[in-house]
Parts: C-alpha cells; structure tokens; sequence
C-alpha cells in the first residue's frame, strides 16, 4: 500500500483535490453520456449504442492523458507557448471562419487533412489568448500603469480573438471576453482601463453580430428569453423539453438510464446534459455536480491565493475562471436562467477536441499548483513568500 502511495506521490503531483473532482466527473460522464446518446446511436449507427459509449470513453481518457502530461511542464514554459499559439490560432480562426466546415449555419471546424479530424480553432485561441494575457500582466505587473507598452498590446490581442471567434461563436466570444476581464481586475489593471476593454469589446462584438454567420441566431434567442420569460407559450422547444426533464427528476431521478425526455430533447448528450443529470439522479445529482464545479473553482482560487509568482496566480485564475463560468453558463440554460447558448458542459459533455483542450487546461492548473509547491519546498516557508496583489 505504501508503494502504491509513493508511486502516485512521484507521478501525479499538484492539488490532489483538483485530480479526485477530475477524474470523478471524467467517470461520471461516461455514464451520462452512453444515456443520453441512445436516439442518437439509433438514428446515424444502426442502432448500435456501444459506438457513442467506446467513442466517448476513448476521447476522456485521451484527455485526461493530455492533462498528466500538461501537468508535467513547468507552467513557465507557456508563457512562451502561449504566444506563439495565439499568433497561430488568428489566421486559423479567420480560415474556419471563411473555408472552415458549415455545421449548424457557422463556420466553426477545420478538418485536420492527415488524421481527418475536425476541431474548432476557438478552443485553442481560447486556452491562448488566457495564458497569453497572463503573461504579458505578470511580466507588467511593475508598469501596469502604462498605456502604451502595457495596455494597447493587451487590448489589441483581446480584440482581434473576441471578434474574430464572435463572427461564428457569439457565446464563446462572450465568456472569453468576461474571462479576460477577471484576470485583469486580479492582475491590478486600472478601472479606467476595464472600462476601454468592456467598450472596445462591446463594439466589436456588435459588429461580429452583424456581420457574421450567427447574428440573427443570437439575437433570435435573447428575443426568446426575453418573451419566455413573461409568456409560456413562447418557451422555446428546447428548453421546454430541459424544464421538463428537470421537473420529473424529484430528489432522486428516475435512475441512470431511465430518461425519457433524451429521446425529444436536442443535443441531451453536449448542450443539455444537466437537465439529463437531474432527471436520471434527480436534484441531488444536480447539486452534487454544482457542487463539484464550485469546488474546482475554490481549488484553482486558493493555488491564486498561495502562488508566489505572478503569472501562476494570473494563469491559474484565468483558466479556473474559464471552465467554471461555461459550467454555469450551461447549467443556467438548462434550468431557464438564461438564453440558450450551446457552450457544452465542461467535462461532462461529449466532445471531440473540446474534451482535450479541456484537459491541456487543467494539466496546467495542476501544474501550476505544483510548481509553486516545488518552489515553496526549495524556498522555505510559504509564509515568507510575496503574494499577488489584487488590488
């Protein structure tokens, strides 16, 4: 028991807590996933539902690799990866967007030509733009001042990736905007400046709604919020079908498999997978799951709190911010707090590159939280250690 204590101790470091919330919710998702995929294994694989199921089961473990080999890395060495993934990622997005493959009315995939897999260049110009811009404050944090040297180059980074991904990914373009957002106020950038930022980002979102692929789409569903919520007859049907589900789930659920609102909810495997959660393991399993994305975020806040380096803090906030918002954002439109978005469910939702960039994500959190806890081993007392002013 001892060398298998050890083993894990040498191989998988960084906050323990962030590792069991993980893998618990990688696991759970296989589950929920092989439910909700039924009329989908019907309807495009001749019935065969064990398809979806070892798809799924495949791409969580590929990224839960990806996150212990992220994990591994330095979290300083993607300062440097960071911004040649950011440069990489704006002609990908201004290719997807013009040549990219159409699904649902936008231009969001780009079809990888040796292995013929699709993946959306907004997943990595997200993970970019956030390790990006917390590098360039962390390296600022003496000059944050500064309107030239330290501010133009952030907002000019922020801009171009929020339009360029709002053209076909109004929502995305949203919370990455809200992220960045965050991880500026943490990293003691002046108001005045938050404000420029909301308002350049306010104009150029207002033009990618009007010139890009899904502006009608989302001012459609914000109409549809609006009206649904003095108006029942206008719910719209999708989320008619969510309420539904979430209202037959009682305290317990119907039982793991046991749903029936999949086979009339669209996308109940990616999109709406919460309300699917409620009806099969009913109001417990949703709160355990709340529960469970609030408790990473408390994780990757306090690695913020005990970081003794800048930009791990920055890092470390940014993408904790990231995933734990889309959780809420997604479960928000399930039980009707919010216009319908299609952002997945963070761990939870089928996928196919998204699973892995969620992964290369938490590896490096993790990796943070390790790195810091070297340098605390190496340095002495953490007590002795300068913290990240946020203020």
């Amino acid at each position: 028991m001892s060398q298998f204590k050890s083993w894990i101790d040498e191989h998988f470091k960084g906050d323990p807590i962030i590792w069991g919330i993980v893998i618990l919710l990688s696991l759970f998702s296989i589950l929920v996933v092989y439910s909700a995929t039924g009329s989908l294994a019907y309807k495009y694989a001749g019935g065969n539902t064990e398809l979806y199921l070892v798809r799924h089961s495949v791409l969580v473990f590929v990224s839960l690799a990806v996150m212990w080999l992220a994990h591994k890395v330095p979290y300083r060495n993607y300062a440097l990866y960071a911004r040649l993934a950011m440069y990489l990622s704006m002609p990908l997005l201004l290719i997807t967007y013009l040549f990219g493959s159409n699904i649902n009315e936008a231009n969001r995939w780009l079809t990888i030509p040796v292995i013929n897999q699709a993946f959306q260049p907004s997943d990595l110009a997200k993970l970019a733009l956030i390790a990006a811009l917390a590098a360039m404050l962390a390296r600022r944090q003496n000059n944050i001042t500064d309107f030239k040297s330290t501010f133009l180059p952030i907002i000019i980074a922020i801009g171009i990736i929020c339009a360029l991904i709002g053209l076909a990914n109004m929502s995305t373009a949203i919370l990455l905007l809200s992220t960045c957002l965050l991880i500026m106020f943490i990293g003691r950038v002046p108001l005045k400046y938050l404000m420029i930022v909301v308002m350049v980002g306010v104009l150029g979102l207002t033009s990618a709604i009007f010139l890009g692929q899904r502006g009608e789409t989302f001012k459609s569903r914000i109409q549809d919020f609006v009206e649904s919520s003095t108006d029942e007859s206008k719910i719209p049907f999708q989320a008619e079908q969510s309420y539904i589900a979430i209202a037959t789930g009682g305290i317990t659920g119907k039982g793991p498999g046991n749903s029936e609102q999949r086979n009339s909810l669209p996308h109940p495997y990616s999109d709406f997978i919460y309300a699917i959660i409620i009806e099969e393991y009913g109001m417990v399993g949703g709160m355990s799951v709340l529960f469970l994305y609030l408790a990473l975020l408390y994780r990757g806040m306090r690695i913020v709190a005990n970081s003794n380096k800048a930009f791990g803090g920055l890092l470390s906030a940014g993408l904790s911010f990231a995933l734990v918002i889309q959780a809420l954002v997604n479960m928000a439109v399930a039980v009707g707090l919010g216009p319908i978005t299609g952002l997945p469910l963070p761990l939870l939702s089928m996928g196919g590159t998204s699973l892995v960039f969620t992964g290369i994500s938490l590896g490096i959190i993790l990796s943070v939280s390790r790195g810091d806890h070297q340098d605390e081993m190496q340095t002495g007392s953490a007590m002795n250690r300068p913290k990240l002013k946020t203020a």
